[in-house]
């Protein structure tokens, strides 16, 4: 009976596990699919009509950019300073962006969902099946050579807390970084297409060899793509972690929120404000110097 009751606590905590397993990755699995949501966001009628409508807006710009880069060219050529290569390749860029704004980032957003998703199925073990759980008690019974192997550890990870103040106060973690996590995944495909709408305000920089604004909207894009697939992954590995070692596990749940402050830091910022006031100014300057080449040609 006594070697039963050990036999018995590593068939219970081996079947524990497994359901712990499934949970969290039921957790990740949703969070993929709310990320789906954002992909499938695109694919609906509505949307489709307003990223072709700034579609067109960027062909537009992406036009009138190549005259003013023409005049721009011409000007500085009767100079003696104009690089004719350099403004076509400039041109090329313009049109490699036009043709790309619209497409790339929700291919690269799907793709982040996607690896989400497969990270988190294969961390948690989501999908396994009971005859899998029976097949791993039986191995781990035929390595046990002493009753030292069949002691299991502390519960749930908290060793030697015994308070129930702080066993709340873990539970009160976990469910703030969960949360948190939640509403970030909610909006992200809104997001999304907020910076493809802002995207089509560069187009009319990009020819002209002002291409700063676009690469920093690059950079919030991948921004955005690395946060989708960083959060949720770094959530479910720390909600793993967190029934072996409590406190660790909320470390890497609490770091989850923080990804993108650190992604903003190396210049993937992942807002909206700056890009938005920076794509404004470019759409000034557009209406600007459009008056002006109208005003000299008309004189």
């Amino acid at each position: 009976m006594f070697i039963w009751d050990f036999t018995a606590n590593l068939v219970m905590d081996t079947i524990t596990d497994w359901i712990y397993g499934q949970l969290i990755g039921f957790l990740g699995n949703f969070f993929a699919e709310m990320g789906n949501m954002g992909v499938e966001l695109f694919e609906m009628s509505w949307v489709q009509s307003i990223v072709q409508f700034f579609s067109q807006l960027a062909w537009a710009l992406f036009g009138v950019s190549i005259v003013v880069a023409s005049f721009d060219c011409g000007l500085e050529y009767s100079a003696g300073r104009g690089n004719i290569r350099q403004t076509a390749l400039n041109i090329l860029k313009g049109f490699l962006a036009c043709s790309l704004f619209t497409t790339v980032p929700v291919r690269l957003y799907a793709l982040s969902v996607s690896l989400q998703g497969s990270l988190t199925a294969g961390l948690t073990g989501y999908g396994t099946s009971i005859g899998d759980v029976a097949t791993e008690i039986v191995t781990e019974l035929s390595t046990v050579e002493s009753l030292g192997d069949l002691t299991t550890g502390s519960f749930m990870g908290f060793g030697s807390i015994t308070s129930p103040v702080m066993y709340l106060f873990c539970i009160i973690l976990m469910a703030y970084a969960v949360i948190k996590v939640f509403f970030a995944n909610l909006k992200r495909g809104g997001i999304l297409l907020i910076q493809i709408a802002v995207g089509s305000l560069y187009m009319f920089s990009i020819p002209r060899g002002y291409i700063d604004g676009f690469v920093q909207w690059v950079k919030q894009v991948i921004g955005l793509c690395l946060t989708a697939f960083l959060q949720a992954t770094i959530l479910v590995a720390g909600l793993m972690v967190f029934k072996d070692h409590a406190l660790l596990g909320l470390g890497l749940m609490l770091s989850a929120g923080e990804v993108p402050r650190i992604a903003g830091a190396f210049g993937l910022d992942t807002t909206t404000k700056a890009n938005i006031m920076s794509a404004v100014y470019t759409a000034q300057a557009a209406v600007n110097t459009t008056q002006t080449v109208v005003k000299a040609v008309a004189k």
